[in-house]
């Protein structure tokens, strides 16, 4: 049975996590990674083939090495009851041959009949009602069942393959990486605008201080007779090159 059978991918995270919301796509990745040194190839089923999309969702990966595999999840349009979710995903892995290309994938390979030894991983998919983390009562309950290698839970389930469809592309990896980096790039935005609003009103409070030193050297220079000596001159003429260089900033 593929439950007692040599591990041949690792599988990164065991749990999909969905930061669920309704009417918006959502997507998750996982990794696949070969420690052995053969060539190992995979097929993604799950329960519910309509609801989701998997890119790739079958393939090759090379020894020593590691694939990743986006899981994109279809807008819903209402939560379920209590956030919960009953879909499970099911990663077959075989050995096959060097030269095997993912073209080379077939169904036929995983099955009994095919002669291969199959090694079948089950993972659940779990909601993450965002932006507040699972209460810890939750997250308990669901700590004491392990998805990997639990075949004997719920072997009747119908496992299926998603279909192929363009339209369901799900986004890259780096675009996923990119939504979650977008509360980060807010934060920087927010300390630029904070610090250029600093420098603004310094700017502006030294430009008031010079107004004031060039008004008492007027007044102090109504108060004399006689003409403007050419150092009198020369500082207010520096006064007012320092003020309108201060009034462009």
């Amino acid at each position: 049975m593929g439950s007692d059978s040599k591990e041949l991918l690792g599988i990164e995270p065991l749990e999909l996590r969905f930061p669920f919301e309704t009417k918006k796509q959502i997507s998750c990745s996982m990794q696949l990674t070969n420690r052995t040194d053969d060539y190992i190839g995979f097929k993604v089923k799950t329960t519910s083939p309509k609801k989701y999309c998997v890119r790739p969702n079958s393939g090759i990966v090379p020894p020593r090495s590691t694939s990743d595999v986006i899981v994109s999840m279809q807008a819903q349009k209402e939560a379920p009851p209590d956030m919960q979710c009953k879909d499970k995903f099911l990663v077959q892995s075989v050995i096959v041959a060097e030269g095997t290309s993912a073209k080379d994938i077939t169904g036929d390979m995983f099955t009994k009949g095919s002669g291969n030894v199959v090694n079948e991983v089950k993972l659940r998919v779990v909601y993450v009602p965002p932006p507040k983390p699972p209460s810890p009562v939750r997250e308990g309950s669901e700590e004491g069942s392990s998805p990997r290698h639990s075949l004997s839970d719920g072997s009747n389930l119908n496992y299926q393959e998603m279909q192929t469809r363009e339209s369901d592309d799900p986004p890259s990896l780096a675009a996923v990486k990119a939504q979650k980096d977008q509360e980060g790039f807010t934060s920087e935005t927010s300390a630029l605008i904070s610090k250029l609003t600093e420098e603004r009103n310094s700017a502006i409070q030294q430009n008031n201080k010079l107004r004031q030193e060039l008004d008492l050297v007027r007044r102090d220079l109504s108060k004399q007779s006689g003409g403007f000596s050419f150092a009198v001159v020369a500082a207010i003429a520096l006064l007012g090159i320092l003020l309108g260089f201060i009034m462009k900033r």
